[in-house]
């Protein structure tokens, strides 16, 4: 699995992959999945962070690849630690194509 762009729009983030998919996150929502150790308690797996607890008008700013298996975002709260497995942003994808899977489950 491997992304052909990563677009960082006012909506959100938008990702087309190289299986022709094209996946949407809100910003708030996909930096409340942050999976960082300060988003998330490393040995309890609770989070510390969640959507609720980020600003409404956060921002992804900037991306980098990350090897050939994740995405780190920079977001307008300065948080920049999260790494964003593609397997992880696959399953969080917000697009009407998989949300009308995730309530067939």
């Amino acid at each position: 699995m491997a992304f052909n762009e990563v677009k960082l729009e006012e909506d959100g983030v938008h990702i087309l992959w190289d299986d022709g998919h094209f996946s949407y996150y809100p910003h708030r929502f996909l930096r409340g999945h942050c999976c960082c150790a300060g988003c998330v308690e490393e040995m309890t797996g609770r989070r510390r962070v969640a959507e609720e607890d980020v600003r409404e008008d956060i921002q992804a700013v900037d991306w980098m690849q990350i090897g050939r298996y994740a995405v780190q975002f920079l977001w307008s709260d300065t948080h920049d630690s999260g790494i964003y497995p593609y397997d992880l942003l696959r399953k969080l994808c917000r697009c009407s194509e998989c949300l009308v899977g995730e309530n067939n489950i």
